[in-house]
């Protein structure tokens, strides 16, 4: 049972450390998006783009570029806002699970789980390896955590 005990404890160690990686990626981009709010973003990125001495002519540069060309600052506040809730939930989820709170199994479950038929969606319109990631990375932690909620209900 120790055993057991261990391995479920690593096991949600890290899953809560790649929930807050997730959400501190997520605080970054949020922030990212406040900081071009008054700023010329094609220009930001083209900046980048040769500071890190990336070709230019590259087909995914100039798909990003053209993306950047065409957001307004009324996008960026919903991208920056959206992201921030995101970032918060990931947050919580990361700290109470290494905490190893039974509350924040419930609320992974609950908002992982949610989360999977728009990713199912996504795949469907556009599969890409890292979707597919994606979705079995976040199907597995909810299959994970229903069954260790199952197994250790009181």
């Amino acid at each position: 049972m120790l055993k057991l005990q261990t391995k479920k404890s690593t096991t949600l160690f890290l899953i809560g450390v790649f929930k807050l990686l997730k959400g501190f990626a997520l605080l970054a981009v949020a922030i990212g998006a406040l900081r071009f709010l008054h700023r010329d973003v094609a220009h930001t990125l083209e900046h980048w783009i040769n500071v890190l001495r990336i070709d230019p002519e590259n087909h995914y540069v100039h798909r990003v570029l053209a993306r950047a060309l065409n957001v307004n600052p009324r996008q960026l506040k919903a991208l920056s806002v959206g992201t921030f809730i995101y970032s918060a939930i990931f947050l919580t989820e990361g700290t109470g699970l290494l905490l190893r709170k039974r509350w924040a199994e419930y609320f992974t479950i609950i908002s992982t789980g949610a989360l999977i038929p728009l990713e199912v969606y996504e795949l469907a319109k556009h599969v890409t390896p890292i979707k597919i990631l994606v979705l079995i990375v976040n199907v597995a932690i909810v299959v994970y955590l229903v069954m260790s909620v199952r197994r250790n209900r009181t």
